[in-house]
C-alpha cells in the first residue's frame, strides 16, 4: 500500500510515517518508479509505534524494542528493555490513579461545600 493509503488505515499522517521509517522503526519497499510501498502488517507496526508513543515511549527505545516483534529467540538484553519500558508503565500508571483519586476527593470536597448532592 502507498503511504497515503497507511496515512488512512492508521489515523497518521505522512510526515509521521516517514519520520518512523527515517527512525529505523518502519520499513517500506520502493516502486520503480521510487514511491514507497507498505505491507500489510505495516498497519499494525505503525499502531504498535503509536500506542508505545503515547505511552510515552522515547523513539529510541522505540526502535530497539521493534525487533522484540518479529525475532523467534529474543536476547536477554531485549527482555531486559522490555521489563524496563514495563515497569516504567507501571509506575506512570499508578503515578495517574494518584493524581485522579486526588481530583476526585478535591471535586467531592467542593460539591460538598457547595451544598451538591455527591455520588
Amino acid at each position: 500500500m502507498n503511504i497515503g493509503e497507511l496515512a488512512a488505515r492508521t489515523g497518521t499522517s505522512a510526515r509521521s510515517l516517514r519520520y518512523y521509517e527515517q527512525r529505523g522503526m518502519l520499513e517500506a519497499e520502493r516502486t520503480l518508479g521510487g514511491w514507497r510501498d507498505y505491507p500489510e502488517s505495516a498497519v499494525d507496526r505503525v499502531t504498535l509505534i503509536r500506542t508505545l508513543l503515547e505511552a510515552g515511549v522515547p523513539t529510541q527505545t522505540i526502535v530497539e524494542i521493534i525487533p522484540c516483534e518479529h525475532l523467534g529467540q529474543p536476547t536477554t538484553e531485549m527482555i531486559d528493555l522490555l521489563e524496563t519500558e514495563r515497569d516504567r508503565l507501571d509506575a506512570n500508571v499508578s503515578d495517574l490513579v494518584r493524581a485522579r483519586n486526588r481530583l476526585t476527593a478535591m471535586i467531592q470536597a467542593a460539591q460538598s461545600s457547595r451544598g451538591e448532592l455527591t455520588v
